[in-house]
């Protein structure tokens, strides 16, 4: 038997029309998603709940830990509606953003918006950005309930779209009234990871988490960075990191409150800094947006999903493309080869990074070591885990390697939240079953048997010397496959 090839990086696929009946969550499954994402944006808490119950279903026929992410709105900061639904701007064109102008009057000349201090945030000078920065306005003058502008860069103007400003500023709290009915709704969803949209410190992360507590929820915390202040900030950005699961590269309004140009090396940044700090990173935004109605993506696109992927991102993630796109299967396993094909390359296969760090723990220093040893023994095949948290393989998994990282846990919880992290391979086993003597051949078994192995490979194994409990592990061993 070969041995399977498994893609390190993960896929996280947004579910919409396109995507959220049983039969095309069962295709998106086997094309490669490893998590979907629920956009509480868009749909309704009663909807959500039962694709979440689909995506479970489905996944279990599968055999596969599917993970489910729910994405909160948060404060996105919008412009009213127009009176005919659309203005066409043209540069040097006056246009006022007024407080006061009902909902639905908007004209050529002025619009109204949601955000009670924008006339405090902005200033003479200032550049806004409409429609992810399609439209551009100079700010003239502010007034008490009204800001002057002039039209930079014109074009269509449809209602509601989103306003940023140049640089960041425009700060809303994280948590909305309607996040936090949403927030009341998850019991229903049983989300294995929530995303907080617009986090601007360590704060709204730990809100997030009381609000969950209160219903008995527990999931892993996504912070979404999209705030200019945010990444200028190290000490800010270094506290989002430290309280949260792990960040999304939310290339939407992060790129357009810092430029384009500045974002590339906001991503790389951010990829080698949560990885640095032990914490997942998710690359998102128009990764093949083309595939939203084309069957093929751009080289453009292909060249940035292999990007992420050799600087080491967790996660690639989908959004219009699987949600509302035409062919969601089809941009699924295209970027699954993408990032299989990126994963060859020598520079994500290794790394010498904490070469010369002090571990505090034990597990730390076996994690490490396991990984160092596997990459420098040509017979291992993989790392089996057996482990009751997921800290050990999530440890392992901020590591570059060419080999895949098999956590074998009884518990399904530790399972699903490994779906998210680079090169591990979330596998049910329930070592309790077993004398302490036979845990080590019967994982071996286990993974021959599912064709992860062959006789003649070798495998690394971590354990704890107490089973069973948390945060023990402190054993090493390479066993041959008989």
């Amino acid at each position: 038997m070969i041995p399977k090839v498994n893609r390190r990086t993960k896929i996280v696929a947004t579910v919409g029309p396109a995507s959220e009946s049983a039969d095309n969550l069962a295709r998106l499954i086997r094309a490669g998603v490893d998590v979907f994402r629920l956009n509480f944006s868009h749909g309704t808490a009663q909807n959500h709940a039962k694709v979440a119950a689909r995506i479970r279903k489905q996944a279990a026929i599968a055999g596969r830990y599917v993970g489910i992410l729910a994405d909160l709105q948060g404060p996105k900061i919008r412009i009213s509606n127009f009176s005919n639904g659309f203005v066409e701007l043209d540069p040097g064109d006056r246009f006022r953003l007024d407080l006061n102008l009902a909902d639905d009057a908007g004209d050529k000349n002025a619009v109204g918006l949601n955000y009670e201090a924008l006339c405090s945030s902005v200033f003479r000078g200032d550049t806004l950005l409409l429609d992810d920065g399609r439209i551009r306005l100079r700010v003239d003058d502010v007034e008490t309930t009204s800001v002057n502008c002039t039209v930079i860069i014109g074009g269509i103007l449809s209602s509601r779209k989103g306003i940023n400003r140049m640089g960041g500023g425009l700060a809303a709290p994280a948590l909305t009234t309607k996040d936090i009915a949403d927030i009341d709704s998850l019991a229903q969803v049983q989300p294995d990871f929530v995303a907080v949209s617009f986090v601007s410190n360590a704060e709204d992360i730990f809100q997030t988490q009381q609000l969950l507590k209160q219903h008995q929820l527990e999931p892993a915390i996504i912070a979404k960075i999209e705030r200019a202040e945010v990444v200028a900030d190290e000490d800010t950005l270094n506290s989002i990191l430290s309280a949260s699961f792990g960040v999304m590269v939310a290339r939407g309004d992060l790129g357009v409150e810092v430029g384009d140009a500045q974002l590339i090396g906001i991503q790389k940044d951010l990829i080698t800094r949560a990885r640095k700090m032990d914490r997942v990173v998710i690359t998102a935004t128009q990764m093949m947006e083309s595939m939203i109605s084309n069957s093929m993506p751009t080289r453009a696109e292909v060249f940035d999903v292999a990007n992420a992927v050799l600087d080491g991102t967790d996660a690639v993630m989908l959004s219009a493309e699987t949600a509302v796109g035409k062919y969601p299967v089809e941009v699924v396993s295209t970027m699954s080869e993408t990032a299989m094909g990126a994963e060859r390359h020598p520079v994500s296969r290794n790394s010498r990074y904490r070469m010369e760090k002090q571990f505090s723990d034990a597990q730390e220093a076996i994690a490490m070591s396991a990984i160092y040893a596997a990459n420098h023994y040509a017979n291992v095949r993989g790392i089996a885990c057996l482990t009751e948290s997921g800290t050990t393989p999530l440890l392992m998994s901020r590591l570059s390697s060419g080999l895949p990282i098999f956590a074998l846990s009884q518990h399904s919880e530790t399972l699903q939240r490994l779906s998210m992290c680079r090169g591990v391979i979330p596998l049910f086993f329930d070592a309790s079953v077993f004398d302490p003597d036979s845990v080590e051949p019967n994982a071996i078994e286990f993974l021959r048997d599912g064709g992860f192995l062959t006789p003649g490979d070798s495998i690394l194994l971590t354990k704890g010397a107490v089973m069973g409990q948390p945060g023990s592990t402190n054993i090493m061993k390479i066993i041959p496959v008989s």
